[in-house]
């Protein structure tokens, strides 16, 4: 059992600079903890992946270009979300809009290397499988 993540959680990116929080839509229709409930297919950049601030990946192109304008020296480049495939895993048996529900133990991976999860899933009173 685990708990499910709602709007507002708080995420985290391994080549992000500071923290972030999901925004999952009321089109789902589900609520937990009084906040709409996110599924595995909530994972749309700048829809319900907000940015990380600054990438310390060489593979998010700003950030290759900018350190290679300073010589080299790693100068973080703005964080775009690149999310090419849906959080894993998802819930087994509980679902959100006919999709399995996004749990806190979820990861999603960005193209530019880094792998986002959840500090702080957003629900408290609710338990999932």
């Amino acid at each position: 059992m685990t708990l499910p993540v709602v709007n507002g959680a708080a995420t985290m990116c391994t080549m992000g600079i500071a923290p972030s929080t999901l925004v999952v839509l009321p089109a789902n229709r589900v609520i937990f903890d009084k906040q709409p409930a996110a599924n595995v297919m909530d994972n749309k950049p700048f829809v319900n992946v907000l940015p990380f601030v600054l990438c310390n990946s060489l593979a998010n192109p700003i950030t290759a270009a900018q350190t290679t304008a300073a010589l080299g020296v790693l100068t973080p480049g703005t964080c775009i979300p690149t999310l090419p495939a849906p959080w894993v895993p998802g819930s087994p048996t509980v679902m959100v809009a006919n999709i399995p529900a996004l749990t806190a133990s979820s990861q999603c991976v960005c193209a530019y290397g880094g792998s986002i999860s959840f500090t702080f899933g957003g629900a408290t009173d609710v338990m999932v499988a």
